[in-house]
């Protein structure tokens, strides 16, 4: 990019507990920068505190604004921070403050719109923007990240959760047995390279569910009492696949909807998006690679919905 010609753009900030996540894209929904940095987390811990996340977002912000603008020249027409885990009154989490802080800033002293969404909706719409179901009014939604295990139902932007588990998510699970297995924090991409290199065992149950809820517990109990049995990563994968096969199926003829959107980090799963994608064909879409686990990009184009309509 020229110097001597800015592009316009909306900066995005996302300040998800486990990734600090910077982006700025056009009006016409163009990435021009995607930076992000995940959070450390000590050798052997399953998780970080609230806290500690916080303070390592507003140390990561710095250097990750700095990246993308590093990218080119930009016309900042807007900023955008993820403020809440959902669009629902009373969803809060501290490190979002981290986010929401920088964006207020910068646009305060430029004198430029600032604008929230939550993270939620940052995830659905860095998976929906790029999709064929870009113009879509209703539409089911999977949300599966390392907190979040939802089924969404999507109405003319209103998002409602209609299913999901009720104890444990997805993420915390896989990241659970992983680091009982010794692997390091987050375990998703470490137990898939395994799984994809093993014959399933058969020492897992059925995940059960009520309607389109289910919990998570029990498998996890299974997980740690067959601890290091071979193919127990590959039948885990399995299993969470044949669930969510079921409850989709089920959310489709409970609303009526036909297409569904996969995102969160855990949807960037192979055997998971292979399985679903067999199942539901052109009805189901999943993010561009990267853009189902947290990032910055779905907040910035959010923002740009907004100031462009």
């Amino acid at each position: 990019m020229e110097k001597n010609n800015p592009v316009e753009a909306v900066l995005g900030i996302d300040t998800s507990n486990y990734t600090t996540s910077v982006a700025l894209t056009d009006r016409n929904g163009q990435i021009l920068a995607d930076a992000r940095r995940l959070l450390p987390v000590k050798e052997g811990a399953r998780g970080i505190r609230q806290s500690e996340a916080h303070f390592l977002h507003i140390k990561a912000l710095p250097e990750l604004i700095k990246e993308a603008f590093s990218q080119g020249s930009f016309l900042l027409r807007g900023t955008a921070a993820s403020s809440r885990p959902r669009p629902l009154e009373g969803s809060y989490m501290p490190v979002f403050t981290a986010g929401t802080a920088i964006g207020a800033s910068i646009a305060q002293a430029m004198g430029i719109p600032y604008l929230e969404f939550s993270h939620q909706e940052g995830h659905l719409e860095a998976v929906k923007r790029y999709s064929d179901f870009r113009d879509e009014k209703e539409l089911i939604a999977l949300h599966l990240s390392g907190g979040t295990c939802e089924i969404l139902q999507v109405r003319s932007g209103e998002i409602s959760i209609i299913g999901g588990s009720r104890d444990i998510s997805f993420g915390q699970l896989i990241d659970r047995y992983g680091v009982a297995l010794g692997l390091a924090f987050p375990a998703g991409a470490a137990l898939e390279g395994i799984a994809e290199k093993e014959m399933p065992s058969s020492c897992l149950s059925n995940i059960k569910t009520q309607g389109l809820w289910f919990n998570l517990s029990g498998i996890e109990n299974q997980l740690m009492n067959n601890l290091g049995k071979e193919g127990l990563a590959t039948e885990l994968f399995e299993r969470i696949s044949s669930l969510l096969i079921q409850v989709l199926k089920d959310a489709r003829k409970e609303t009526g909807m036909n297409y569904i959107l996969s995102s969160g980090g855990v949807s960037e799963n192979r055997i998971i998006r292979q399985r679903l994608q067999s199942e539901f064909g052109d009805r189901i879409a999943f993010g561009k690679p990267g853009l189902s686990s947290d990032n910055a990009v779905g907040i910035s184009l959010l923002g740009g919905k907004t100031l462009w309509p």
